[in-house]
């Protein structure tokens, strides 16, 4: 278990909590890969019937850290967020999150594989992957467009645009804005809600509106093909170093 998560149950409702405040959340293939144990886990226990990811201080997630992503793709390693969001796809327990602050990169695209998603007024969102020289991961590429539309994707996704609380619920990927002060007890208070209700039926549910998982789950592997080529590539190296020299604390 990572010491930068917070992993606690709540009656039927399993709480994950981003915890690495001075990094602003920023996620280790060591918290991805306890995620990944705490969901499967949750989907595997008939006791537990939602799962809620929070973050702290303000913040939800600053995405990969970026030092510890070059780490792993220096070892030869399997991207640990992949694992993660694949996860996330192939889980049949309904997910919820709560999202105050900076959601970037992964903070973003998690959200679409998110049955309910809240969010604080000054929240903001950003999946950056083409300025690192990159493509989407996580199914995105077929998700988002799917979600809100080619227009909007490619403005999202090739430019990179950032956007706020507003414009998440406008286009679907929110369902309402909830002030700070109440956020995290308005999510929970949903998610006791979903858990509440018949187990088999919830479920099933859940399956039939998530669509094709064999179909999102063949996506992510061709889109972390085209990912672990592009990280390869000098564009890529370029980008993060540029990263780097802006941000060396990051």
């Amino acid at each position: 278990m990572s010491g930068h998560l917070k992993i606690e149950r709540h009656g039927l409702v399993t709480q994950i909590t981003f915890n690495r405040r001075e990094k602003k959340n920023a996620l280790t293939a060591e918290m991805y890969r306890a995620m990944v144990a705490a969901v499967q886990e949750a989907d595997r226990d008939d006791s537990i019937n939602a799962v809620v990811f929070c973050g702290s201080a303000g913040t939800f997630t600053a995405g990969d850290d970026i030092h510890d992503f070059l780490a792993e793709v220096h070892a030869g390693r399997d991207f640990a967020g992949h694992e993660f969001l694949k996860t996330l796809a192939l889980c049949d327990t309904p997910l919820v999150a709560a999202v105050e602050g900076l959601a970037f990169g992964v903070g973003t695209t998690m959200l679409f594989h998110c049955d309910l998603v809240y969010v604080a007024p000054g929240a903001s969102f950003r999946m950056p992957f083409v300025e690192f020289g990159l493509v989407p991961t996580g199914g995105s590429t077929l998700i988002v467009p799917r979600r809100i539309g080619t227009a909007k994707a490619a403005e999202l996704l090739l430019l990179a645009n950032s956007f706020g609380s507003k414009e998440a619920v406008d286009l679907g990927i929110a369902n309402a804005i909830v002030p700070v002060d109440s956020l995290f007890s308005h999510a929970m208070k949903q998610a006791a809600n979903i858990a509440g209700k018949p187990f088999d039926a919830l479920r099933n549910t859940r399956r039939l509106l998530r669509g094709d998982r064999n179909e999102i789950v063949a996506r992510m592997e061709v889109e972390m093909q085209a990912f672990k080529q592009a990280m390869n590539s000098e564009e890529s190296r370029a980008a993060f170093n540029a990263f780097l020299k802006r941000n060396p604390q990051q």
